[in-house]
């Protein structure tokens, strides 16, 4: 039987680590994509791409916001982004609440990110963005009688999810790209 709390699989986890620790690149893990621009407005979005996971693919259309250039009929990339920052973020953080014993009833968050087009248009040199602001709404299930960590020790956990989280860092890291013609 897994060990399974806030459907996070405790056990799987603790399988990762030992792996890990006994050949540290069994926890790099690439993401790979082959994408494609579609020239056909009629389609309704401007980017494709298919992602392959465990089991299954996903099939991902992007369409920027029209006031880029786009037709506003997908979500654009920077929602993707914050949907990617938001979701990676929380399953950091329930991870390691769920390792620490803390059993939710709910679990809600507001992620808020502005974007500042500037750079973009080469009208100015300023930030695209100043962050992203998360609120968290945390449902403690005290029905199950087990001691729940107050307020100061679930901010050292949020604290401890931002300094842990793959997308965090991958947004305030630099990330070197290498793109080249084919």
């Amino acid at each position: 039987m897994s060990n399974i709390i806030n459907n996070i699989d405790l056990d799987k986890i603790q399988k990762t680590i030992e792996s890990g620790r006994k050949d540290p690149q069994f926890l790099k893990k690439p993401v790979k994509l082959d994408g494609e621009w579609n020239f056909d407005i009629e389609k309704g979005y401007q980017f494709k791409t298919e992602l392959a996971y465990e089991k299954g693919k996903e099939v991902i259309e992007v369409d920027s916001p029209s006031f880029l250039g786009g037709n506003g009929n997908r979500l654009g990339p920077m929602g993707y982004c914050i949907v990617g920052i938001t979701s990676c973020f929380l399953t950091t953080f329930m991870s390691i609440l769920s390792s620490h014993g803390v059993k939710l009833k709910k679990l809600r968050i507001n992620a808020e990110c502005n974007v500042n087009f500037a750079k973009t248009f080469d009208i100015s040199d300023e930030p695209i963005t100043e962050g992203i602001n998360f609120e968290i709404d945390v449902g403690k299930n005290e029905e199950e009688g087990n001691d729940t960590p107050d307020e100061k020790e679930l901010q050292k956990m949020i604290t401890m999810a931002e300094e842990r989280c793959p997308a965090i860092y991958s947004m305030s890291h630099i990330i070197k790209v290498n793109a080249k013609l084919k």
